[in-house]
C-alpha cells in the first residue's frame, strides 16, 4: 500500500471516530436524522424511535443492509430533528425526502408527474378536471392514474352519471372569474336569462351558466362525484333505479330515459372493471417484483369487490435495500400524493412501523365514523391470491419498462466499463469465462465453464469437464489447475469449437483459486489473459497485480450484479453436471452389487423399465415379468432396490 492510500484510510478512520464522538450528544428520543456528504448534500433521510442508538448502528456497521458501507464512506456530517412521537417522525421524514430527494432513499425511477382527477372545491361551483399539476390547497385529488387515457375516460364517465362543470368549459371559466369578486345572488339572477353552454345542453353539465341549479344543489352533486370517484358505484345504481321508477310512475318518461342512460353508463364502467372479490372488499393490493437495483410495483385499487384502477411504478432500488425499506419508501411516496385512502392495505409483509404508518393514513382518511386504516399480510386465501396477482403484474411492469428504456443493454455496457476500470483491463471484457468445481469428498468431481458474451449468457459456448486427476479427497485447487490446463492448452486454444480467447477469466473461490490458476498459467506460458478470483463471502475480487487486498465493487453497481450473475451460473452448471454423474454412478454401483447381474442383463433391464426411477418403483412381480433375469436374480435385485429406497428415505 502506498502513502496516498494510507492517508485515505487514515482520514476515513478519523472521520468515523469524529462522527462517533459527535453522536454522543444526540438524544435518545424519537426523531428524524439526515446524513450529509462532504459538500453538505443530504444523501439519506431516516426516522428512529431512538435517534442516538439508530445512528450509531451505521458507523458501528451493525446494520447489515448492502448499501451501508457505501453510505458510511460518503457520510461527512449529520443533522437531526427531535419530535414528540413516531407518528410525527414519519410525517417529517416524508416531507424531508420530498424536499431533498436523497440519493440513498428509494424513490420512483421515473420522476414525472402522474395524472390525477381533481375537484376544485374552493370554487362556489367546483369543477372536475384531468391534471398533472402539483397539489394545491382547496383542491381534492383522486389518483394517481399511471394510465392517462384511463383518467380521461373516468372524467367522461363521471360526468355522464353526475352532471358537473368541467374546468375546460369556457363558460365555467368566465363565470368563475366573475363570481370571485361579485355578488352571488346578482350573478345567479343574471344567469337565469342566459342560454345553456354545450355541456349543459347535452346533459354533462348541470346548467350553472343558465341558472338551472342552486349552489346547495350543486354541492350535493360534488359530494356524489367524490363518492363515485372513491369507487362507491353500487349506491348510485340503487338511487338512480329508484328515481327512474318514480319518474316512470309520474309518467315523466323523458326524465326516466335520462336516468336510464346514466345507469347504463355506470354498468358499462363496472363491466370494464374486473370483479376480483366474492366479498364487498375495499382495499389497495400492493405487489413488488425486484431485481438487483430496480423494482416494479403494481397497485390494485379495489372498491366494492372490483378493481376500479390499477397503477404501476418503477423504483430506483431493488435487492440492494431490504424489503421493509422498499415498502416503507413506496408507502410514503404513494399515499402522500393520493387522497384515495382505503381502510385496508394488503401487502406481502406488514411494514415494521405499521402502527405509525396506520396512524398517519388514518389521519389522511379522516373518516367521519372513526374508521382506521389497517395493514393485512395474508398467508392464504383470497387476499393472498390477490397479492400474488399484483406481484405478477409488477413483474410485467418491470419487464415493459426494461424493454421500453433499453435498460438491459445500457446496464450491460455500464457493467463492462466498470469492470474494465476496476480490474485495470486493457478493454471492456466482452467475453468472460468463469469456472467452478463441484465434488463430494473427491468423488464425481467435475468442473463447469460458462461463457458470457457482451454481458449475456452464451450457452452454446458452455463446457463441462470430468476431472481425471486421482483424488482421495476434495481438492479444488488441483481440480482447477487440471481444467485450466486442458482449456487453455495450445490444442484447445486453436480449437474453434471453444470460441475466441476470453477477455477475462473469473475463478469461483477467491485468492487460493487465483494462485492455483497463476501457477498453471506459468506452466502453460500464458500471460495474455486477465484473471481474477471471486470470494464467495463478501463478493470480493482478487487480482494478480494487487497484493494489498481485494478489489471491492460498489454495492448495487451493474458490475457487481454481472459478476455475481456469472458466478451463480457457473455454480448452477457445475452442480447440475455433478448430480447427473452421481446419479448415474449410484445406479450403476447398486445393480453391479447384485450377484448374477452382468452388463448385458443390466442394460436390458433398464431398457425395459425405461429409467432407473421406474425400476426403483417396480414390484417383484413386475421385475420377474420383464423376463430379463432369472427369478433368483430378480429377487436379489428387488431386495437391493428396497434397501436403497429405505436409505434414501431416511437420509
Amino acid at each position: 500500500m502506498d502513502g496516498n492510500e494510507s492517508t485515505v484510510v487514515e482520514s476515513q478512520e478519523q472521520k468515523i471516530k469524529r462522527i462517533k464522538r459527535e453522536l454522543e450528544s444526540v438524544p435518545a428520543s424519537p426523531g428524524v436524522y439526515l446524513w450529509k456528504d462532504a459538500e453538505g448534500t443530504v444523501i439519506y433521510v431516516g426516522k428512529a424511535k431512538q435517534l442516538r442508538a439508530r445512528m450509531r448502528q451505521y458507523v458501528n456497521f451493525q446494520d447489515d443492509r448492502a448499501k451501508i458501507p457505501l453510505l458510511v464512506e460518503a457520510i461527512d456530517s449529520f443533522e437531526y430533528i427531535v419530535v414528540e412521537n413516531e407518528h410525527e417522525s414519519l410525517v417529517l421524514e416524508k416531507n424531508l425526502i420530498n424536499q431533498f430527494a436523497p440519493y440513498f432513499n428509494a424513490d420512483f425511477k421515473d420522476d414525472k408527474s402522474y395524472p390525477f382527477i381533481a375537484l376544485t372545491c374552493d370554487d362556489v361551483f367546483p369543477s372536475i378536471k384531468y391534471t398533472r399539476e402539483k397539489h394545491k390547497s382547496g383542491t381534492r385529488y383522486f389518483g394517481p392514474y399511471t394510465d392517462s387515457r384511463a383518467a380521461r375516460m373516468m372524467v367522461d364517465a363521471v360526468r355522464r352519471v353526475v352532471p358537473i362543470c368541467s374546468s375546460s368549459c369556457a363558460e365555467w371559466r368566465r363565470l368563475a372569474r366573475k363570481m370571485k369578486n361579485g355578488d352571488i345572488d346578482a350573478f345567479l339572477s343574471e344567469n337565469g336569462t342566459l342560454r345553456p353552454c354545450f355541456d349543459a345542453h347535452v346533459g354533462l353539465g348541470p346548467g350553472v351558466c343558465c341558472g338551472s341549479i342552486t349552489p346547495e344543489q350543486y354541492a350535493e352533486n360534488v359530494k356524489r362525484v367524490a363518492r363515485f370517484l372513491d369507487g362507491h358505484h353500487d349506491e348510485f345504481v340503487r338511487d338512480m333505479t329508484e328515481d327512474m321508477l318514480i319518474a316512470a310512475e309520474e309518467l315523466d318518461f323523458e326524465r326516466a330515459a335520462r336516468i336510464k342512460e346514466r345507469i347504463d353508463a355506470v354498468n358499462a364502467l363496472s363491466d370494464k372493471q374486473h370483479a376480483v372479490s366474492s366479498r364487498n372488499l375495499n382495499a389497495d393490493i400492493i405487489g413488488f417484483y425486484r431485481e438487483e437495483t430496480i423494482a416494479g410495483v403494481h397497485v390494485f385499487m379495489i372498491r366494492e369487490g372490483r378493481i376500479i384502477n390499477s397503477n404501476e411504478f418503477i423504483l430506483n432500488k431493488g435487492h440492494d435495500v431490504p424489503d421493509d425499506d422498499l415498502l416503507h419508501a413506496f408507502l410514503l411516496r404513494y399515499y402522500d400524493t393520493t387522497t384515495s385512502i382505503p381502510r385496508e392495505i394488503v401487502v406481502r409483509t406488514s411494514p415494521e412501523d405499521q402502527e405509525a404508518m396506520s396512524a398517519w393514513l388514518t389521519e389522511k382518511l379522516a373518516n367521519p365514523h372513526g374508521a382506521k386504516v389497517r395493514f393485512t399480510a395474508p398467508i392464504k386465501g383470497e387476499k393472498a391470491e390477490l397479492v400474488e396477482m399484483a406481484e405478477s403484474n409488477a413483474r410485467h411492469t418491470l419487464l415493459r419498462y426494461k424493454v421500453k428504456t433499453n435498460y438491459e443493454d445500457k446496464r450491460v455496457n455500464e457493467a463492462l466499463l466498470q469492470l474494465e476500470s476496476a480490474l485495470a483491463l486493457p478493454g471492456p471484457p466482452h467475453r468472460i469465462e468463469c469456472f467452478d468445481i463441484s465434488t463430494i469428498h473427491g468423488s464425481y468431481t467435475v468442473a463447469s465453464m460458462v461463457v458470457f458474451t457482451n454481458g449475456k449468457p452464451d450457452k452454446n459456448q458452455y463446457r463441462r469437464f470430468k476431472i481425471k486427476t486421482p483424488l482421495e479427497e476434495a481438492n479444488d485447487f488441483l481440480s482447477m489447475q487440471e481444467v485450466l490446463g486442458r482449456r487453455y492448452s495450445d490444442e484447445r486454444m486453436a480449437d474453434g469449437r471453444f470460441g475466441s480467447k476470453p477477455d477475462l477469466i473469473i475463478l469461483d473461490g477467491g485468492k487460493p483459486q487465483l494462485s492455483a490458476a497463476l501457477e498453471m498459467f506459468e506452466k502453460l506460458g500464458r500471460n495474455d489473459i486477465s484473471l481474477c478470483g471471486l470470494a464467495k463471502r463478501d463478493e470480493e475480487l482478487f487480482v494478480p497485480w494487487q497484493d494489498s487486498g481485494p478489489v471491492v465493487l460498489p454495492s448495487g453497481s451493474a458490475s457487481l450484479y454481472l459478476v455475481k450473475q456469472v458466478r451463480d451460473e457457473a455454480h448452477r452448471f457445475a452442480i447440475t453436471f455433478h448430480r447427473e454423474l452421481r446419479g448415474k454412478g449410484m445406479t450403476a454401483s447398486i445393480l453391479d452389487d447384485v450377484a448374477g447381474m452382468g452388463p448385458i442383463r443390466k442394460k436390458a433391464l433398464l431398457k425395459h423399465f425405461k429409467s432407473f426411477r421406474n425400476l426403483k418403483a417396480a414390484s417383484l412381480e413386475e421385475i420377474k415379468d420383464a423376463h430379463v433375469l432369472p427369478d433368483e436374480v430378480a429377487e436379489e435385485v428387488y431386495l437391493v432396490l428396497q434397501q436403497y429406497n429405505e436409505a434414501a428415505r431416511t437420509s
